[in-house]
């Protein structure tokens, strides 16, 4: 049987939607050459405020280490990640510019650039490593790439100690004048991926009658099914099953929006629950990875410098507050608790990525994550031994299940330069790298 492109969309009346890999996509002989199917996907998931550094990083260096505290949640996927230590992002400093490390730390996190302190319009970083693989390889899926948050920001005003709200806002720079606005609204990302550009009056036909994308394409998929096999009929169920229940995750959010406050416009599909708000976006990421969609993807856990406050662990105090905790344990504590519930979440998204197969692996094997931020102790801000990890085995090329101990001031930037490489993106320096970061594979 001929292979099926795999560019296929299931088409519908106002509606597309992309397919995930299928063996009837491949050659017949690639079964036994899964080069073919590989395609390296690189996400950034960046957390405020720094880390309680001794509960994050392990006593051990190399395969045999124990996962400290904050990290506890992520045990069963320890074979599925690095911790790397001694990394650090120098244009995060002041560098002779005074206040602002926030600001700072979320605007040279993926730039390795200085950003000029300014609350202007002047605004100015650098090119961020995910836009430079998205301008390599972006012409090849639907979305360039695509960008996430759970705040919404503002690229305008004043933010930190003289800094512009723009830096604190974003992560991604498309160039080095302009950000790349994040999306806080399931909904609207969902749209992005899946819509196919249908005019006003078929959304609004369509949001009346709560249809489901599956129902618009239901033609189109039965013609697929009848030329699959067994197994592609089971993966075809199984995407279908997570498409379908990531929309009634957001319609039911919708539903609670307006029962909690009939008499405010909310933004639809925006999840009260922090929890469910950052599960659902991860849950869009998978979706996004899975259908080809985008291979580059940035998600901002919260703005930089952000003081949300998590009743629902405990913590009362905003987390920017408590993150000046001046050793007091019971704040320490706090904030551990805070990075050990991010973390929680991560994991949730590693479950996800080894949830979806691939070839003769899964989408996480394929995939290279990296969690972290370019401030380790927010309380004296500093921006060295920086708490990063990096999941996913980039396709066979990232050997994983270890404690990496580098070098003091080690750039972070080497290590993007390495990501770049296995992105095929043929980039020879990034910000002060010093050379590609060794011991990865």
């Amino acid at each position: 049987m001929k292979p099926i492109s795999r560019r296929t969309m299931l088409q519908g009346v106002g509606a597309t939607l992309a397919l995930p890999v299928l063996d009837a996509m491949l050659p017949n002989a690639a079964w036994a050459a899964p080069e073919q199917l590989v395609q390296n996907r690189m996400g950034f998931i960046f957390f405020p405020n720094g880390a309680i550094m001794k509960d994050w990083t392990p006593d051990e260096v190399g395969e045999k280490f124990s996962l400290p505290k904050t990290l506890k949640p992520l045990e069963k996927h320890q074979k599925d990640f690095l911790v790397l230590s001694g990394l650090a992002q120098t244009k995060a400093r002041a560098n002779g510019d005074g206040g602002g490390d926030h600001a700072r730390n979320s605007a040279a996190f993926l730039t390795g650039a200085q950003p000029k302190k300014t609350s202007g319009a002047d605004i100015q970083a650098g090119v961020s490593v995910d836009q430079i693989a998205a301008a390599k390889i972006g012409t090849q899926t639907k979305l360039p790439s695509l960008e996430l948050g759970i705040e919404p920001g503002r690229q305008a005003g004043r933010c930190d100690s003289g800094y512009s709200c723009a830096y604190v806002s974003n992560i991604s720079w498309k160039t080095p004048h302009t950000p790349m606005a994040k999306e806080v609204n399931p909904k609207l990302v969902f749209e992005r991926m899946f819509g196919s550009g249908e005019d006003q009056k078929a959304m609004e036909e369509r949001n009346f009658y709560r249809k489901s994308i599956l129902d618009f394409v239901a033609s189109d998929t039965k013609q697929l099914k009848n030329k699959l096999g067994r197994n592609d009929q089971r993966k075809l169920d199984e995407y279908f099953a997570s498409v379908r229940e990531i929309e009634q995750r957001i319609e039911r959010s919708e539903a609670e929006a307006d029962l909690a406050r009939p008499d405010v416009e909310i933004p639809e599909g925006v999840p009260k629950d922090w929890a469910e708000h950052v599960r659902m976006m991860y849950d869009l990421m998978v979706l996004a990875f899975q259908t080809d969609t985008t291979r580059v993807c940035t998600f901002m856990l919260a703005n930089s410098g952000s003081n949300r406050r998590f009743n629902e662990i405990g913590v009362n105090s905003g987390h920017h507050q408590i993150s000046h905790h001046r050793n007091d344990e019971a704040l320490v504590a706090n904030l551990q608790k805070i990075d050990e519930y991010s973390v929680k979440q991560f994991s949730y998204f590693l479950d996800r990525m080894k949830s979806v197969k691939e070839g003769d692996g899964t989408l996480l094997d394929n995939s290279m994550l990296l969690y972290g931020s370019a401030i380790s102790d927010a309380n004296r801000h500093t921006h060295h031994d920086l708490p990063i990890l990096l999941a996913g085995q980039g396709g066979g090329t990232v050997k994983t299940g270890r404690h990496l101990q580098y070098e003091k001031e080690t750039p972070m930037n080497n290590l993007f330069l390495s990501m770049l490489d296995r992105m095929n993106a043929g980039v020879k320096e990034f910000g002060d790298s010093t050379g590609r970061l060794d011991q990865l594979s």
